[in-house]
């Protein structure tokens, strides 16, 4: 069985060589995750396998964000206070590299994410996890792992902290 580990983005990882099959992506991780990062927009983590610790299996990016209240689901939003924003985290890109393909990796990304989401969420509030699906395919891959539509968007869902926790 493969041993992999998550850490954040640095120098040595070998961003030219990602290729997850979009090119958006792609280059978001080549020319500006590390900017983002040191610029404190984001914080990118890859997924790398022990025996390759430079070549890239995935990554995703986390970020501070909020949620307008009116935008949650009533039921939800009859829960929160009446503030007009709430705290979230969202995760920005999360993409696996071609080489990778039907292997689970963007499965351990995300339980990787929403992990460490909910980890922050009780040093810095944070009441949900936001993610923006590029495509349908992701949409689905989001709605499968129990995430919800987020207001009117298409494209924007969103999971409560509290189910994260649950999830263990």
């Amino acid at each position: 069985m493969t041993a992999y580990r998550f850490e954040p983005l640095t120098r040595s990882h070998d961003r030219a060589g990602f290729q997850c099959g979009a090119a958006v992506l792609d280059r978001y991780l080549r020319d500006f995750a590390r900017k983002d990062a040191e610029r404190g927009v984001a914080a990118p983590y890859v997924m790398v396998e022990e025996a390759a610790p430079n070549v890239i299996v995935g990554y995703y990016t986390l970020s501070a964000f909020v949620i307008g209240l009116t935008d949650l689901p009533p039921k939800l939003a009859s829960k929160m206070p009446r503030y007009p924003d709430l705290p979230a985290i969202l995760i920005g890109r999360l993409a696996r590299s071609l080489e990778f393909k039907g292997r689970g990796v963007g499965e351990l990304l995300l339980v990787d994410a929403l992990k460490r989401a909910l980890v922050h969420s009780k040093q810095i509030a944070a009441m949900a996890v936001v993610a923006d699906a590029k495509d349908d395919a992701a949409l689905a891959f989001y709605l499968r792992f129990g995430f919800a539509r987020l207001g009117d968007s298409a494209s924007r869902v969103f999971i409560p902290m509290g189910t994260i926790e649950q999830l263990g």
